[in-house]
């Protein structure tokens, strides 16, 4: 008999061999983020602290908490891109299952749990399409049924109907009938991460869908080495769904402000233009340099691929600049 999608994801990921918990490899092995793809990602989001600090008043100790942190790539990188006496002030927190890598910053605190009090920016890139869900579908008697898996085959099957929560959040947020990926796991962990914040913002950085465009057959998927492959929840590849983001937001209980990864990228300064020919002429290596940051920009900003990620941020004590830093 299968289980749930919810538990095999739970078990296929973040069990005791689980994808995103052995040591011998790492996310960046198996797909491809924006905090990989450039260092222009992390400098955009060290302008969103710098921004952050100043509307604190430049608090004596400031929080930077990475939810889903991987192998610290992006702290690391945050912490190389902040002033000097801004990075002074910082208290870098990775938070990850997996155990801490070896040869980490030591001023990076690696731990499994969010902070419970946090004064600064919390930032979650390509975490809450990795937070297990269940998946339901529609039986041929019109019943909601939860979707069984063979964790080793991939295999499924349809089991008891659906709990009334699920019912619940699908009647809510995924309209008609069909393949539903239910995303309450994902409202509740980002509800948890945002009310974490004590003064300061939260930044969710992932793909996903709002209330007009939920997907008819969902998104359920699996990658290993670069490659999209069958989600098959044994361990051997990442599984993942795309995030309902306007239900992750309404469950945050706190004003916030939804746009693309494109458009975010770009009102902070990383847009892809490419240099001027002139400067070929006066400064070659200036212009390859250049040239090389904006392929990477186009990348980022690509509307087809990480350009149209969702970027949801909240802003937390801030006034009237809560959610308008960008």
């Amino acid at each position: 008999m299968g289980l749930g999608w919810r538990p095999a994801m739970q078990a296929a990921l973040y069990g005791s061999d689980g994808f995103f918990v052995r040591a011998s490899e790492g996310p960046r092995d198996h797909f491809r983020t924006s905090v990989h793809s450039s260092p222009l990602f992390a400098g955009a989001i060290a302008r969103l602290v710098e921004r952050v600090d100043a509307a604190l008043g430049h608090p004596a100790a400031f929080d930077l908490v990475d939810v889903g942190a991987g192998r610290g790539e992006l702290i690391t990188a945050l912490l190389a891109a902040l002033p000097e006496e801004l990075a002074g002030r910082v208290r870098a927190t990775a938070v990850e299952i997996a155990p801490q890598p070896i040869g980490l910053d030591p001023a990076i605190r690696w731990r499994r749990e969010i902070p419970e009090s946090i004064t600064g920016l919390l930032v979650a890139t390509e975490w809450l399409d990795n937070v297990p869900l269940d998946v339901l579908e529609t039986d041929d008697d019109g019943l909601l049924r939860t979707v069984l898996v063979d964790p080793a085959t991939g295999a499924e099957t349809l089991g008891a109907e659906a709990d009334p929560a699920d019912r619940s959040w699908a009647g809510r947020w995924w309209p008609g009938e069909g393949r539903i990926e239910v995303g309450r796991p994902r409202d509740e962990a980002w509800a948890e991460a945002v009310g974490s914040i004590e003064r300061g913002a939260a930044l969710c950085v992932d793909y996903g869908h709002v209330k007009t465009e939920r997907p008819v057959f969902g998104t359920l998927t699996g990658f290993r080495q670069g490659r999209q492959v069958p989600p098959v929840p044994d361990g051997g590849c990442d599984v993942t769904a795309h995030v309902a983001m306007d239900a992750v937001a309404a469950a945050a209980g706190v004003p916030h402000r939804m746009v693309r990864q494109r458009e975010a990228l770009r009102a902070l300064g990383v847009d892809g233009a490419r240099p001027s020919l002139e400067t070929a002429r006066t400064d070659p290596a200036g212009y390859l340099r250049a040239l090389s940051a904006a392929g990477a920009a186009a990348e980022l900003t690509d509307p087809a691929g990480l350009g149209g990620h969702w970027w949801l941020w909240h802003g937390v004590g801030l006034g009237d600049h809560g959610t308008m830093l960008w």
